[in-house]
């Protein structure tokens, strides 16, 4: 079935058969104006050309519109790939990254554009995303904080975007996040409360942000209830008050039944 888009080259010319290199293909099927063609503007019917006949895809990795060059990509020996690592157009170095081997992927970690590196850090294996942790894009490290060991989350606890301190923090040892309770941010400290044990949140329970004191009254041991009774927000005081009640309560029926000796 063909595409209902009109059929022009990259340039917006109208498309010749006659004089194209490849027009024997056309009694073959392998190519078909509307559908399957070289020369196309259209991406879908580029990549349908070069499906059919992928041993001449390597003959384009230098054709002036980048679509080509990036389709081509796709369907080339991955030793073709070497001559595209550095191509003036990033959706065309994009797909270099989808294809190459770990080796030669390091090569590309410093690509000058964002969303090839961020390509970069979805595919480099976990050892090597140390030397992405400084990227000067925060989503870039974003992806990084998400895949790099735990062990070595720790050499981003100070990272200048609060969005990846919050990776951090809801990834990090747990015997690392109270050093992290104390983060300018507050989304950073509540996911920090949130990994906490009960006893741990005991350090969060004056936090500046309602938010975490708000975890801190869910989960915190009892012994520290007494001491947020008066916070300042109605909503924590409300929980706080709710835990104690239940707390009495619990108190209450354990003597009634003699199991508690105080």
């Amino acid at each position: 079935m063909n595409d209902p888009i009109e059929t022009v080259d990259w340039q917006g010319n109208e498309i010749d058969c006659g004089t194209c290199a490849h027009r024997e293909l056309l009694s073959s099927g392998f190519c078909k104006p509307r559908h399957a063609c070289v020369h196309d503007r259209y991406a879908k019917r580029i990549d349908r050309f070069f499906n059919q006949n992928r041993e001449l895809a390597q003959e384009y990795l230098e054709h002036p519109y980048f679509e080509v060059r990036a389709i081509a990509a796709k369907f080339v020996d991955i030793f073709q790939l070497v001559r595209l690592r550095n191509d003036p157009d990033e959706t065309v170095r994009s797909m270099v990254v989808l294809r190459l081997p770990q080796r030669q992927l390091l090569q590309m970690r410093n690509d000058p554009d964002r969303e090839v590196r961020i390509r970069v850090a979805h595919k480099l294996l976990q050892q090597e995303l140390k030397s992405m942790m400084r990227d000067e894009d925060y989503y870039v490290r974003i992806v990084v904080a998400k895949r790099l060991p735990r062990g070595m989350l720790a050499l981003m606890m100070h990272d200048p975007d609060s969005s990846v301190r919050e990776i951090v923090a809801m990834r990090i040892d747990v015997n690392l996040l109270p050093a992290m309770s104390g983060d300018t941010d507050g989304a950073v400290r509540l996911a920090v409360a949130k990994r906490l044990s009960p006893q741990q949140l005991a350090i969060m329970r004056h936090d500046d942000d309602w938010r975490v004191r708000y975890e801190a009254a869910q989960r915190i041991d009892a012994t520290f209830l007494g001491e947020m009774a008066g916070d300042e927000d109605v909503m924590v005081q409300e929980l706080v008050n709710k835990r104690l009640r239940e707390c009495a309560d619990e108190l209450k029926l354990r003597r009634l039944y003699g199991k508690d000796q105080s």
